[in-house]
Formats: structure tokens, sequence, C-alpha cells
């Protein structure tokens, strides 16, 4: 399940309906997916896409997506450092970035207009950050993750740098479960004026 803090409120949100709506009123969305079936850990890439072929089919017909893949990196996963450097620094895309993970954890820091929060994702998780929209991803400490990714364009998903320095400000950081005190709430979840 997706948990939101947000530094400059010193705010957590965990709740999936405060979650869902804080980040539908920044236009992004989530959602919670259920496989058909169940996946063992060694399911081939293919095994996975049949899994959850449903889902994927209604949301290329949704957004425009064309394609999916899916991503596999461990801890051991070679060249990792090299790969996750493309990611942690400050970017957009020209189009959406929509991640579904099946396994790990990741924490995107989203910038919107300048209040950045941070999400972190887990199994279960989907996420469509809109195009053009600042952001960067780090791993969480066990550098697990494995994820379906959907494009409208595989080529149109190159990362541009803002090198604004903003990222440079947060740490990677996961929250897990004993990070997150039970009781934190936010009272709105629409943005200031």
């Amino acid at each position: 399940m997706a948990a939101i803090k947000i530094p400059a409120e010193q705010v957590t949100l965990t709740d999936q309906r405060d979650v869902t709506t804080f980040l539908a009123v920044r236009g992004i969305d989530y959602e919670r997916w259920t496989p058909s079936r169940e996946l063992g850990p060694d399911a081939s890439a293919d095994d996975v896409l049949a899994a959850y072929a449903y889902q994927i089919e209604a949301l290329k017909a949704r957004g425009g997506y064309v394609t999916a893949d899916v991503i596999d990196v461990k801890a051991d996963t070679p060249n990792l450092d090299m790969m996750l450097a493309k990611f942690n620094r400050e970017h957009w895309h020209d189009e959406d970035e929509v991640r579904f993970i099946i396994e790990g954890r990741g924490l995107f820091h989203i910038n919107a207009g300048g209040d950045v929060f941070v999400l972190e994702v887990s199994k279960g998780d989907l996420i469509r950050v809109p195009r053009g929209t600042h952001h960067w991803f780090d791993l969480c400490a066990e550098k697990r993750i494995r994820a379906i990714r959907l494009f409208q364009d595989p080529s149109g998903w190159t990362p541009h740098y803002t090198d604004s320095g903003v990222d440079r400000g947060f740490q990677p950081i996961c929250f897990g479960p004993s990070y997150i005190a039970p009781v934190a709430t936010r009272p709105s979840a629409t943005p200031p004026a």
C-alpha cells in the first residue's frame, strides 16, 4: 500500500482514500491491482504480463499505451548504480510514466510546483505520473523492484533533466511499516491556494 510523506508539512498519509485523493488533485493516478492468479517469485515476464492482461489492456485503452514490459531490478543487477543514476535526479518525460509494482519498494519524489512530496510504492500499487511532471525515483534499501511498465511510445520515455538541484535536498529513505505512525493523517487532501 502506498504512503505519502509531505516533508514541508511534516505529514504522512497512509489511508488509501487519502493517498488517492491527494494524488488525484495533482493529476496523478493511483490504483491498487490484484492479479487474476498468484505469481511465484520466479515468474517469467510473460507470466507476469499474462496474470495482469485484463488490467493492462484496460489501461492501454484508457491511456493510449501501446506496449507493456516488465522491469526486474535486484541488488545484484549489473551496473545498478549507473541505471539508478539516470532516475534519481529531477527530470520529466515527454509521455506518462506508468508503473505497476509487483515486488519490492521504491520512492517517487514529485515536485508539484515547488512543493515536493514523496510517494512510496510497493506490491500492488499502480501509479501514472503525467508527462511533464518533475520527479525522480529511488529504490529502497533492499534495492529490489519488479514492475510492469506501460508506454505510449518507448522512445518518448527519455528523461529530460531539470538540473534544478532540488533533488539534492531529499534523502532516498523509504518509510516502510515501522516508519509510518498508524495515526498520521492529513486534515485536507486539497492543495493550498
